[in-house]
């Protein structure tokens, strides 16, 4: 799988939450949302001021909100991929648990588990 693939595929499952994502969907759809950050930031203006996060521009922050939802629920089907629930993500919000959440999502899937649509 491509980017392209990636994110066609991402975007037509915008809000599906159920089933499975590869190991490639999951990083090359993660790329494509920090790349699409990236020129948000470019477009605003804020390049030289990206780190101060009292500031957000308005292309930075419409991407944001964009690509938000897909990169949410890529992420619930990578981790259903490994037999996991998607409300993993959610230890995601202290720093211990991107440790956890970085490994599983760097890990080969293919888990048959009960949250794969087969």
């Amino acid at each position: 799988m491509n980017m392209i693939e990636s994110v066609t595929t991402c975007l037509s499952k915008y809000f599906t939450f159920e089933g499975v994502a590869t190991r490639p969907e999951y990083w090359w759809f993660q790329l494509f949302y920090f790349i699409v950050i990236i020129v948000g930031i470019v477009l605003d203006g804020n390049s030289t001021n990206s780190w101060d996060r009292n500031y957000y521009g308005y292309w930075e922050l419409i991407f944001t909100l964009l690509f938000f939802i897909p990169a949410i629920s890529v992420s619930c089907r990578r981790l259903h991929d490994l037999g996991k629930s998607g409300w993993w993500q959610l230890i995601g919000i202290t720093i211990i648990g991107l440790i956890p959440l970085i490994y599983w999502f760097c890990k080969e899937g293919g888990v048959t588990s009960k949250y794969s649509s087969e």
